[in-house]
């Protein structure tokens, strides 16, 4: 028996062949691209729609049942005044920096901030109603410390009373004069809600739920409705086809 190889490789399949074959699953590709964004610009009207309910209902419950917050901040140095001109004392409280950041927020600096305002609440009542915050800014040896509160005036006045408290730690530890204040605490800014933030985010989360119900319902339908349908999955061509007459008279 004859055996050729065939020059065109591919166990046989011709090249010719294999490249149709390519071309048309590219084809079919680009088409099922071309109907999904065909399909997202049908019904952009109904993705605008419900991105626009998503960011009003999500900006309004936002305003209306989200507290607003405020932010107070007192600033101090780590050494005292007198200390400046000592390179060893400034070093060392420079070094202790972290651990006055810990110190602040412990319950025995919190309750001598709770006496020194003669609040009658418990420590742990204040560190729930309060965010307390204490950063060490690059490159300088102050801290800075941070309370949010619903009311404002309670922001600024827990703010400084903490920040009292931190320079009679400071001078106990370091054994040296009391630190000052770089700058007190004022009305507390308000630091959240972001209702226009919210607001984008909602409405980018209900139209991105949009598209993707669009196209699960793109995807989930089987039902062939058209020519193209016929001609694509069935492949079969057509001759003729009846129009419906939707709004017949009646005999």
């Amino acid at each position: 028996m004859d055996q050729r190889v065939n020059s065109n490789g591919n166990n046989g399949f011709p090249v010719q062949a294999e490249t149709r074959l390519q071309q048309r699953m590219r084809q079919e590709e680009e088409l099922d691209l071309r109907e999904i964004i065909s399909l997202l610009l049908h019904h952009a009207w109904v993705i605008a729609l419900a991105a626009l309910a998503g960011a009003l209902l999500i900006g309004l419950g936002v305003k209306l049942f989200v507290p607003a917050k405020y932010t107070a901040k007192a600033t101090i140095y780590v050494f005292s005044i007198e200390a400046e001109n000592s390179s060893q004392d400034i070093n060392k409280a420079v070094k202790m920096t972290t651990d006055f950041q810990i110190i602040a927020t412990t319950r025995s600096t919190i309750q001598k901030v709770i006496d020194d305002l003669g609040e009658d609440t418990t420590v742990n009542q204040l560190m729930k109603e309060n965010s307390i915050k204490v950063t060490n800014p690059d490159g300088s040896h102050m801290l800075r410390i941070s309370v949010t509160n619903r009311d404002p005036a309670e922001a600024a006045k827990i703010s400084n009373a903490l920040a009292s408290v931190m320079c009679d730690q400071i001078a106990y530890i370091m054994k040296s004069e009391r630190p000052q204040f770089v700058e007190p605490a004022v009305m507390g800014s308000k630091t959240s809600p972001y209702v226009r933030r919210d607001a984008l985010i909602g409405g980018l989360a209900c139209g991105l739920l949009a598209v993707i119900f669009v196209l699960v319902r793109y995807f989930v339908n089987d039902t062939i409705t058209t020519e193209e349908d016929v001609n694509r999955y069935l492949g079969l061509t057509i001759l003729s086809s009846v129009p419906l007459e939707r709004n017949m008279s009646r005999q």
